[in-house]
């Protein structure tokens, strides 16, 4: 798999002067590469007591994204996923540390308990104060004799950051961020690896699967779990989660491991309030990438029971971007929508002919949406299918509001309710040509020749011609032939629909903004779910029953 890289043997010194350089002159190096990685304010006068922390590269923003006032002094770097050296560490230790002693923050891995244990022994060696705590907080693996230290170390870093902003001694702030780590309990969860810079990737967790509580460095986790939804994907966690925690209100910190969007961890932020430990999470950091694993596609979540005072200090500003600070979780609040868009609900009336056509239509729409998916990746974003599958979904829900018996009436509430339910351009089209059908309808036009005119007046706003590559390909043909018979209507639709593959040029759609090699061969998939609807009800005469309502599934 390709990265934005140059040579893995200087990617993370080129990631660390990309940070510097950006800093705006809040961030320092000391000489010393490639062997010796460490990032330290450039502010610091050696007043306070200085907090370092580091480890492995990979975890980005974690760790040089915390160094600034209020939380690090120095991050000290080692090679993706590997400990940095004690020669690297005590470099570090000696360029921040002054009279007020200097407190080390170490996750609990094997290479960093050993080289900061062995560095802070060389630093007191030069008489320096030093002080190491070991955070332990993962609790996925509960039969391992050593917790691993993972997200939870973020609690511990702005905690006894804003003590040692503050003055407060060696001990009070070693204090405090032990009191942190006993009390943090953190679990994660991903969908996929990681991908380590010049190396191959591993395959380990099959599709439609995830693995909990595997590490951040991707090691194997607890178990691999059937996928389902985020939901239960929260669930999992927080059954683990619950156990360790107390009634007490805690703080909840929702890390992104890398590769998940911003959208997905906005869900996984939801699932988490309405989950069962919901009702315990006063406060939220995140969601955000805050210890990360290269690009993996994962999330985790970390609680802590914080007190009033730890909570203050949480909270307390710092003007590092990667921190992105902590929230209080409140009801969703909702207002009325501004007079004139409250939508105007019609009289219900009942029509069984008419019902049963619109769920038939309703459906073939569900059932193509993975086709139409596929064939709108090729010549737009891949969401068509899902598009009008939610308008379908949502038709269907609305059935028993709609008025079947009318369907003047039925062609402007199908209108009102896509203008509400189907986003996209294809939802405000295909909204003006209901209602626009609907208005014909009402003047005393024949429902063919309504539907023609809301077929005029989308291509009006639209802009969409015959040839253009977009549904009119597929409608305006099936409705210049409805007069003869639905089957005729069906097989003029197909062949409109087919053209499609043929024009390589879209002058219209989101295909318009596509090479027009890659649209070559490929159905406009607009056009196919047209000519899928009037194929279907060619094969299910029964549907004609409705002749009206027929004429309206354009």
């Amino acid at each position: 798999m390709s990265q934005f890289i140059n040579r893995k043997e200087n990617v993370v010194t080129e990631a660390i002067d990309g940070v510097l350089a950006a800093s705006g002159g809040a961030l320092c190096r000391l000489d010393g590469y490639p062997h010796i990685r460490v990032v330290l304010r450039a502010d610091w006068d050696r007043s306070k007591v200085a907090l370092v922390s580091g480890g492995g590269s990979g975890h980005e923003p974690a760790h040089i994204g915390f160094v600034g006032r209020g939380m690090l002094t120095a991050a000290v770097c080692g090679d993706v996923f590997a400990s940095p050296s004690v020669d690297a560490i005590l470099a570090g230790i000696l360029a921040v540390t002054g009279p007020a002693g200097c407190l080390l923050i170490v996750k609990n891995y094997t290479g960093d308990r050993l080289n900061f244990g062995l560095a802070a022994e060389r630093a007191r060696a030069y008489g320096l104060n030093v002080s190491m705590v070991i955070v332990d907080d993962d609790i996925a693996l509960p039969d391992l004799p050593q917790a691993r230290g993972v997200a939870g170390t973020l609690f511990v870093h702005k905690i006894a950051g804003a003590l040692a902003e503050s003055g407060a001694d060696l001990d009070t702030v070693a204090s405090a961020a032990r009191k942190v780590i006993s009390g943090t309990h953190t679990i994660g969860m991903s969908l996929d690896t990681c991908t380590v810079p010049g190396s191959p990737k591993e395959h380990r967790i099959p599709e439609g699967h995830a693995e909990l509580g595997l590490g951040i460095h991707g090691e194997a986790g607890v178990e691999q779990v059937a996928y389902s939804d985020a939901k239960a994907a929260v669930a999992a966690m927080v059954e683990r989660l619950r156990a360790a925690m107390d009634d007490r209100p805690h703080i909840a910190l929702l890390n992104n491991l890398g590769g998940t969007s911003i959208l997905e961890m906005s869900v996984l932020a939801h699932e988490l309030v309405h989950s069962a430990i919901g009702g315990r999470i006063a406060h939220l950091v995140g969601p955000a990438p805050m210890m990360t694993s290269l690009d993996m596609r994962g999330f985790s979540i970390s609680v802590y029971p914080a007190e009033k005072a730890e909570l203050e200090l949480l909270s307390r500003p710092v003007a590092l971007p990667a921190w992105p600070g902590v929230s209080t979780i409140k009801p969703v609040a909702v207002l009325a929508l501004p007079d004139g868009l409250t939508p105007i609900t019609p009289l219900p009336s009942r029509h069984e002919a008419t019902r049963q056509f619109l769920l038939a239509c309703c459906n073939v729409l569900i059932e193509a949406e993975k086709d139409l998916n596929a064939l709108d990746a090729k010549s737009g974003d891949g969401d068509t299918g899902s598009t009008l599958a939610g308008a379908a979904r949502a038709l269907i829900h609305a059935l028993d509001r709609l008025p079947l018996s009318d369907h003047t009436q039925l062609l402007r509430a199908i209108g009102q309710e896509l203008s509400q339910t189907m986003g996209g351009s294809s939802g405000v089209l295909l909204a003006i040509f209901f209602a626009a059908a609907g208005d014909g309808a009402s003047s005393g036009l024949s429902i063919r020749e309504a539907l023609k005119a809301g077929l005029a007046r989308m291509q009006e706003i639209g802009g969409a011609q015959i040839g253009d590559r977009t549904m009119v390909d597929a409608l305006s043909p099936a409705l210049d032939a409805l007069d003869e018979s639905v089957g005729v209507a069906a097989e003029a639709a197909r062949a409109g629909a087919d053209l499609t593959a043929t024009l390589v040029r879209a002058r219209a759609g989101r295909a318009a903004y596509i090479n027009a090699k890659q649209l070559e061969g490929h159905v406009d998939p607009g056009a196919e779910a047209v000519a899928r609807l009037f194929e279907h009800l060619a094969r299910h005469p029964s549907l004609d029953a409705a002749r009206p309502a027929v004429a309206s599934a354009g």
